[in-house]
């Protein structure tokens, strides 16, 4: 996956990145193309040739946490019994997922063995914003006092609003959706979601109260916007340290 530069994403992050004694939130926003590169090509020969199976085999995905039941499709079976069937995903897709995860916490993190489980399709674009609009809303407020993960708030200002340095989500609300849906155009995207093993990347990080991880795949640009995001809690030694420096 290769990395597509944007100054615009790239202080979204920084904005969206909170550190204030008690709590700190992590954010990413990075666009990729669908070309690979370095050893992505012998991954994606490797990923085939042990499970033998072709890029167009389907695999079944999980069911979101987050989706609409509206959204939900059921298979009558034996009467009155209904068992809901989840989203399938291609293998040559399901590669594009875990490899864009590969790309963004590499050599950190390695998610090669991710399996399809872990994944699922998100159904309505409104829920997944509403979802990133309620989490955020929470945390990037204005405190008494406050420090942000950002160098230079007014390289934001400059770019983003052209006004008062954000203090509240809602002030960064709209122009985030504008940016992302401008880089990726989000009503043509299938979006899937990524939901943490808890054991083995940076999600299960000792503290994280909350994370979501959202993958906006726009198959015609054959380009993936990933979303991540992460709420850490510091315990009281670590407040204490964190007030010292």
């Amino acid at each position: 996956m290769k990395l597509l530069e944007s100054s615009q994403l790239i202080e979204l992050s920084r904005a969206l990145c909170v550190d204030r004694g008690d709590v700190k939130v992590v954010a990413r926003i990075e666009s990729y193309s669908c070309k690979m590169v370095g050893d992505e090509k012998h991954k994606y020969k490797k990923f085939y040739s042990q499970s033998g199976t072709q890029p167009g085999d389907l695999e079944a995905l999980g069911c979101s946490p987050n989706s609409d039941p509206r959204y939900g499709r059921s298979l009558s079976v034996s009467g009155d019994e209904e068992v809901l069937l989840c989203d399938t995903i291609s293998r040559k897709s399901l590669f594009y997922l875990i490899a864009t995860l590969n790309a963004t916490f590499a050599p950190d993190y390695d998610f090669t063995d991710a399996k399809s489980s872990e994944f699922s399709r998100e159904r309505s674009l409104q829920w997944v914003m509403r979802d990133v609009d309620n989490n955020l809303s929470a945390v990037i407020v204005e405190p008494t006092t406050a420090t942000s993960c950002v160098g230079s708030n007014q390289t934001i200002l400059n770019h983003l609003q052209s006004n008062a340095t954000p203090k509240n989500y809602s002030q960064l609300r709209d122009k985030l959706w504008e940016v992302i849906d401008k880089e990726i155009g989000m009503s043509q995207c299938d979006i899937y979601s990524y939901t943490p093993d808890m054991r083995s990347d940076p999600f299960s990080e000792d503290g994280c109260l909350w994370s979501f991880n959202y993958f906006f795949y726009n198959k015609k640009l054959k380009r993936i916007l990933f979303f991540t995001c992460r709420r850490i809690i510091r315990r009281v030694s670590q407040i204490y340290r964190y007030n010292l420096n």
